[in-house]
């Protein structure tokens, strides 16, 4: 898909089309197949939240971080998993939320890429969750600032707002590549 189609398509084609590259999700409703969408459920203080599957390799609990001097705030810290250095981001400061203490809910969101290694601490990890097309809410895209950038979409089901944001889009943003200066 080409830049400008990107920019142009509505955000549950873009889920969709994503979906399509990494595999496709199916599951039977009633009469038949529907074609759904499957993201891992995730809280960050007040906002419910879903990344795509494919995006996340593993779920930790918070392991002891290192703090790295003169590294941005959100950056509270790298870790040792299993013998190798994992920079976490807190999302939440990264989103411009408020700073919260360290509770036993927490966990770390791998980051499913070989080429930038790092874990997202949330508050709550929930489990995976599947979507349908008439579960989508654009007007979730428009009433998120901070998080606005890094959405690819919104859903809405049984009266919560889930919205779908992406860790490639974070990773590729100006401020997380400079962290640590």
């Amino acid at each position: 898909m080409s830049s400008d189609a990107v920019a142009a398509a509505e955000p549950f084609d873009l889920l969709r089309a994503l979906e399509a590259q990494l595999s496709a999700a199916r599951m039977d409703v009633a009469a038949g197949y529907t074609e759904s969408w499957t993201g891992l459920a995730f809280r960050v203080r007040s906002f419910w939240l879903l990344a795509p599957r494919e995006d996340v390799r593993e779920i930790i609990r918070r392991p002891k971080l290192t703090r790295v001097p003169g590294a941005s705030a959100w950056l509270p810290g790298v870790a040792n998993v299993r013998g190798a250095l994992l920079p976490i981001t807190d999302l939440a400061l990264w989103l411009g939320l408020s700073s919260m203490p360290e509770t036993r809910e927490q966990r770390i969101l791998v980051f499913n890429s070989d080429r930038i290694p790092t874990g997202f601490l949330v508050d709550e990890v929930v489990g995976y969750r599947q979507f349908v097309p008439s579960d989508q809410r654009h007007d979730l895209m428009t009433s998120a600032d901070s998080m606005r950038p890094f959405l690819l979409g919104g859903f809405n089901r049984e009266g919560r707002d889930w919205r779908v944001i992406s860790f490639h889009r974070i990773t590729r943003d100006p401020r997380f590549v400079a962290a640590g200066t």
